[in-house]
């Protein structure tokens, strides 16, 4: 399988992911099980893979942005670091859904931001956070 190939099955599994976030994100099923644990463990999974199985091959490192483009010219690991925000938007994105119904913040006031967590992972998360302040009246965690 090439790396395009497995990119379209890791965007395809992830849409569905966030899917029944939004869909179904109510229900305990969808937000602690599939993409609180179950999406997010598998994209794991294929992180450690793909950083095993490529990271030999890498030209590049973190401690310039230089090096992280030599890094990420090589598609395997491009693909590895995509995951890696795959993983880790969806695992976010439940956790908005979990600490909503925490709070009693209505699913329909959550779904932009879990949007705009798929989109654009931070600015998702800021907004969920402007929410739930708005809402609780403090911006700490529990």
């Amino acid at each position: 399988m090439s790396a395009e190939q497995l990119f379209a099955i890791c965007n395809a599994t992830a849409l569905i992911g966030w899917l029944v976030l939004i869909v179904a994100g109510r229900t305990s099923w969808a937000s602690n099980l599939v993409t609180g644990t179950i999406l997010p463990l598998m994209f794991a999974l294929l992180y450690t893979a793909l950083i095993l199985g490529h990271w030999g091959e890498a030209e590049g490192g973190f401690a310039t942005l230089a090096q992280v483009d030599a890094l990420f010219s090589n598609q395997w690991l491009l693909l590895a670091g995509w995951v890696h925000y795959l993983a880790f938007d969806l695992f976010i994105g439940s956790w908005q859904v979990r600490e909503a119904q925490r709070h009693g913040i209505s699913h329909l006031i959550v779904v932009p931001g879990l949007i705009l967590t798929f989109l654009f992972g931070p600015i998702g998360l800021l907004l969920f956070f402007a929410v739930r302040t708005a809402k609780t009246r403090q911006w700490r965690l529990a």
